[in-house]
């Protein structure tokens, strides 16, 4: 089932394993030590979705003057297991729909590690930098219009 939360409305167990996950794939599994928790997800959107208590996929939403000018889409993660099966996808199509009932005619930015900005692309986001290094890991940063 789709699950679309604020900070607040996140149970704690919700929270830990959403931060658990992040941390996990992001510091642990691309060996990429930077500070996760970054005082954002207090004012995002979590986008996730959840079977039998495990959450399969994961992404937030923050509003545009968060943290960049635009609505952006950040911390998308698909949990190892669940990987290859069109999870990111599915999740992808999930957060634009979000965005287009919650930010009608808003722009919508994202921070690409560099390797899926193809994937990125079928959605409709094109390049705004040159590829850059985030915390030891090629990025770029993408909009759509």
């Amino acid at each position: 089932m789709w699950r679309i939360e604020t900070f607040d409305s996140l149970s704690k167990e919700e929270l830990y394993t959403i931060l658990k996950n992040r941390v996990n794939i992001f510091v642990v599994e691309q060996k990429c030590p930077y500070p996760e928790l970054d005082d954002h997800d207090q004012d995002a959107r979590h986008i996730f979705f959840e079977e039998n208590n495990d959450i399969i996929c994961y992404a937030r939403i923050l509003p545009a003057g968060t943290k960049y000018e635009y609505t952006s889409i950040g911390r998308v993660i698909v949990v190892k297991k669940y990987r290859q099966q069109g999870w990111a996808k599915k999740l992808m199509e999930k957060c634009l729909e979000v965005c287009g009932q919650d930010h009608s005619n808003v722009s919508i930015q994202l921070q690409a590690q560099a390797h899926l900005q193809h994937f990125y692309g079928a959605f409709g986001f094109t390049p705004i930098s040159d590829v850059y290094d985030e915390d030891g890991i090629p990025h770029v940063d993408m909009v759509r219009k």
